[in-house]
């Protein structure tokens, strides 16, 4: 075991980069964030893009803000890991310099020029009925946009990294990435958590050349040193052992505690999602696999909701201008007053149901599907709508959990609610009364950095196994028990309404969808 106790976490999200110093009982010792402004930038509708040096930038920033507050020192760090957000894509000429500006998780353009796939390979795929849903995702494939669009950027790839991969390069000079952050677009066997083999379909759909790829590092191994120069633009020690973390979402889970079936890590972030480890191959559902767990050889049976707890900025954005003026004037945040007012509420918002379905999905939902709510009457005001906007959510999140509960045949019984949602109480109250399970919060709310400071303490030796970090380092927080009378207002409007919604709606959502143009259907962008 290692004399130091101290590792260090980095997590490169969506809207800002934060680094941490935890001790080997899982508390923040020191943390930095820097936000980003813009998050991306859109050159077109629906675009996503952000310069890959502008994270790189951000880490180098957050560093150095780290050892100005820090009681530890940086030559008292055993070791740091990388955790960061999923599917963001760069791609690299043969200097290793950025060809384009990154392409954000976030970009909803999509590819529709797919002649490059071979005729056999589409037909076969249509023959078992999975033609649609193959068609979705060679759209959502960035790299067969790129392929349509900017063929010169195809020409000049030597390298084609994960956000996760270029930070990883640029800390450590090596191109290479944990296995736990390979969630995308990319040729990768997800039941054998390697490179697909050269027979397998994805190389045809996907122009991706073998020798552009990174080496692979399970979780919790070393993936390289610390760089002279990555050394003297951050602050981290030279030669700092870099362990090889896992995407926000798997160290989310991880850091949540969250190692067995029975317990579900609820993440409430941009896309909201229900998460349960397992050591076997599951797919949560059909045709969808489940994505690398933090635990080296296991995998996370993950049930998202596009745009999830994104929605709440949506909704303040649009509907509470007046709101975000009286939060102003009392030096508030606008989501606490318009909690304030929903707690007015009564559980089941007098009749309003809402279906969160603000983003098509791929299987669920389906590409077709939009946002509904029905019920309304003249006794519903903004709060009402707001109430019912969280209700909806953890509905859907419950389908999920049901979904999961289904292919595993393993009942849940614990809740792990991390994300930004979960700090509102509200939220976590619907989730518990929603679920009829206790929901507990971390005991931080930094749930993904933890996580990846979980694996930096096993891979330096800070600690023995991943079962005794997560037994040292994480632990429960607040914790919500669900309310009766709730409960069972709850139960009665999910099984007897919203459980029926989606069903009943699809074939409306298709003819709109047919009728507007949107969201329009792959491949006939």
């Amino acid at each position: 075991m290692s004399g130091k106790r101290h590792v260090m976490a980095i997590d490169v999200g969506t809207q800002s980069t934060r680094a941490f110093i935890f001790n080997d009982k899982g508390e923040i010792m020191a943390s930095a964030r820097s936000i980003y402004d813009p998050a991306y930038v859109s050159p077109h509708p629906g675009w996503a893009e952000q310069d890959p040096d502008m994270y790189w930038y951000k880490v180098c920033l957050v560093c150095r803000q780290l050892w100005q507050n820090s009681p530890v020192a940086p030559d008292d760090l055993a070791a740091v890991a990388l955790t960061s957000q999923r599917n963001t894509l760069i791609n690299l000429d043969k200097d290793k310099k950025p060809l384009r500006p990154a392409i954000v998780w976030l970009d909803q353009r999509r590819a529709s020029d797919f002649s490059a796939i071979p005729r056999w390979l589409r037909a076969a795929f249509g023959l078992v009925g999975q033609g649609a849903t193959v068609d979705y995702l060679m759209a959502e494939a960035e790299v067969n946009w790129i392929r349509q669009h900017q063929p010169e950027v195809l020409r000049q790839t030597a390298h084609m990294l994960f956000l996760s991969g270029y930070i990883n390069y640029k800390l450590s000079g090596r191109v290479a990435d944990s296995v736990g952050s390979c969630v995308g677009y990319v040729p990768f066997d997800y039941k054998k958590l390697t490179w697909a083999g050269p027979l397998s379909w994805r190389w045809r759909a996907l122009p991706i050349e073998k020798q552009w790829l990174f080496d692979l590092v399970r979780p919790g191994e070393e993936l390289g040193r610390i760089s002279p120069g990555a050394a003297e633009a951050t602050g981290i020690p030279q030669g700092l052992p870099i362990i090889a973390g896992a995407s926000d979402k798997a160290c989310e889970v991880l850091g949540s505690g969250c190692l067995e079936p029975h317990q579900a890590g609820i993440g409430l972030g941009t896309t909201a999602t229900i998460n349960v480890n397992s050591d076997k191959y599951i797919e949560p559902i059909t045709l969808l696999p489940p994505y690398p767990s933090a635990k080296a050889g296991s995998y996370n049976l993950e049930v998202q909701i596009y745009r999830g707890f994104w929605m709440v900025t949506w909704f303040k954005e649009q509907f509470a201008q007046l709101e975000q003026e009286a939060a102003r004037q009392r030096g508030i945040a606008a989501e606490e007053l318009l909690e304030e007012l929903a707690l007015e509420v009564p559980p089941g918002s007098l009749g309003l149901v809402l279906q969160p379905y603000w983003s098509p999905g791929v299987r669920f939902p389906g590409p077709e599907a939009k946002g509904a709510i029905i019920g309304f009457g003249s006794a519903h005001h903004k709060q009402h709508m707001y109430r019912a906007m969280l209700e909806g959510l953890a509905y859907a999140l419950r389908d999920g959990r049901e979904r999961i509960e289904k292919r595993t045949k393993k009942p849940i019984s614990e809740l792990w609610i991390s994300g930004g949602g979960s700090r509102s109480d509200l939220a976590m109250q619907i989730h518990a009364d929603v679920f009829n399970l206790p929901a507990a919060r971390p005991h931080v709310y930094e749930a993904s950095g933890l996580g990846a400071a979980i694996l930096a303490a096993v891979g330096s030796g800070v600690h023995n196994n991943l079962d005794q970090a997560v037994a040292a380092m994480t632990r429960k927080g607040r914790v919500f028990e669900p309310i009766g009378q709730n409960t069972r207002i709850y139960d009665e409007i999910y099984d007897k309404v919203y459980s029926r919604m989606y069903g009943r709606l699809k074939k409306f959502y298709n003819h709109l969808m047919e009728i507007t143009g949107y969201p329009t259907p792959p491949g006939q962008e």
